[in-house]
């Protein structure tokens, strides 16, 4: 039991230092571990099963829509990256390069692959030539390399994985289809698979993706306030296919340029789980991508029929497809009850000499510590259940959260009053449209712009700033 008491003191309390609350659950529940390279991480077996998992759903999901997945290289030569002008000066203050092959100064040095649209730019110039070639419909999981001065693990590393879409279209309205359509799955798979409510919206133009004629964007909110941006698609226009080349020809036998998309998700994923679910006892998984959804804890397993008992239950939870773990292990059952709680499994079946004789067992569920008595006869139904009381448990707090810390404000000292009365949250204020608003606005009270919400409201005429006429509702937030 002493070494319960100390795993469970070893995380800091959220209030007390969310900063040091995260880092101790993603060291603590064993997702990562630090390396000698700054800012990179290990991702260690349990934190990749969990990005296993999620690649895995949506994988499915890209595939039911027409999507192959491909791989590119990890390395851009320079000359190539310089094709496309505003997406180079977008993410030269965040690339590696590399400048030796070996003891031997390349001509043309390399970038490690920060995103891909270059290559793959290059890839279609070679293999797009008429209307019959199009869409071309491709995805990547890869790891990309952004040098970023201030890191945190999942949050922001300088390698971290992801999957990129990158399609292209004969038309315009084709791609911007394609755009929003990706910009729903993601949507769709945080609020279902991941329990994390989103708000779909589109960026401001300051805010959009280097060489992007539009950026769209879901948003999330954490538990102390600040937002997190779960997922990006873009629209490129036919900007990227001018500039690399790429022509085709149509039906009229003209010769056109394609239209572009491209958009991802991140192993950042994991991080707003944590941020989103997490309590002080650690992890609190979504069951759809948690590693272990079942955990079978034999209680008394030193006496007669326990520890067989416990294997029966084990075989018929795994044979109704539900990823489950025995644990048998000679720790005292108060370390298990700790330890599964760490790593967030989101449900616990406990099964002892007294629960055998009643022909019943006892499920508990993580996100809110129930406990229920079972039939054995009922366990895979109860099981299906509880697992699903979890998911919509976890959807409900968090957006009962969202809902707590989301703010309408008409001016700009509303905005300072209520942050410094409710702290941190989403700021739905007006906008008309200026960039210069869209600075004063941040400057004043240390809101960005998230993004501009697909389902507006008219919560005023005039601009939270500026007093003119106002064009959008904005969601504001201070951001990771």
């Amino acid at each position: 039991m002493a070494k319960e008491k100390k795993l469970v003191e070893s995380i800091t309390s959220m209030d007390e230092d969310f900063a040091k609350w995260y880092t101790d659950i993603v060291k603590k529940a064993e997702l990562i571990e630090y390396t000698s390279v700054k800012g990179c991480m290990v991702i260690r077996p349990y934190g990749y099963a969990i990005w296993e998992n999620m690649q895995k759903i949506l994988d499915g999901m890209f595939k039911e829509t027409g999507h192959e997945n491909v791989c590119m290289p990890m390395f851009i030569p320079e000359s190539l990256l310089q094709k496309e002008k505003d997406h180079v000066e977008g993410f030269a203050p965040e690339v590696a390069w590399v400048t030796h092959g070996g003891s031997e100064k390349l001509e043309d040095r390399l970038c490690v692959r920060p995103t891909s649209e270059t290559l793959f730019c290059e890839h279609y110039s070679n293999i797009i030539h008429s209307y019959r070639d199009l869409p071309k419909l491709y995805n990547q999981w890869v790891s990309v390399v952004r040098w970023e001065k201030t890191t945190r693990p999942f949050l922001r590393s300088r390698e971290f994985l992801w999957q990129e879409g990158h399609t292209i279209h004969a038309t315009a309205e084709e791609a911007i289809a394609e755009t929003e359509q990706m910009l729903n799955i993601y949507a769709e798979f945080c609020e279902r698979d991941l329990a994390m409510p989103v708000i779909k919206g589109k960026k401001t133009e300051s805010d959009k993706f280097a060489g992007a004629e539009s950026t769209y964007a879901i948003e999330a909110l954490m538990h102390d306030g600040k937002a997190l941006q779960a997922g990006t698609s873009h629209y490129f226009g036919d900007g990227f296919a001018r500039a690399f080349d790429i022509e085709y020809t149509d039906k009229e036998n003209k010769h056109v340029f394609p239209h572009q998309t491209s958009w991802g998700v991140t192993t950042r994923l994991i991080g707003a789980i944590i941020m989103t679910h997490g309590d002080n006892s650690g992890l609190v998984l979504p069951p759809a991508v948690a590693p272990i959804q079942v955990v079978i804890l034999p209680i008394a397993q030193h006496k007669e029929g326990v520890l067989e008992k416990a294997n029966e239950l084990y075989d018929r939870i795994k044979a109704a497809g539900v990823r489950v773990k025995l644990d048998d292990s000679e720790n005292s059952a108060g370390w298990k009850f700790a330890e599964y709680e760490m790593k967030g499994v989101p449900v616990r079946v406990e099964i002892g000499p007294k629960d055998i004789e009643a022909g019943q067992c006892v499920i508990a569920t993580r996100h809110n510590g129930e406990k229920t008595v079972v039939s054995l006869d009922e366990l895979e139904t109860a099981v299906a259940q509880k697992l699903q009381e979890v998911r919509d448990g976890l959807y409900q707090k968090a957006l009962e959260n969202r809902e707590k810390r989301t703010y309408d404000c008409k001016t700009i000292d509303e905005i300072n009053e209520k942050l410094a009365s409710e702290g941190d949250g989403f700021v739905m204020a007006m906008w008309c449209g200026d960039e210069a608003c869209e600075d004063a606005v941040k400057e004043q009270t240390g809101v960005g712009s998230r993004c501009i919400p697909m389902e507006q409201r008219q919560i005023s005429d005039t601009c939270v700033c500026c007093g003119k006429k106002a064009e959008h509702m904005v969601c504001w937030g201070k951001a990771y």
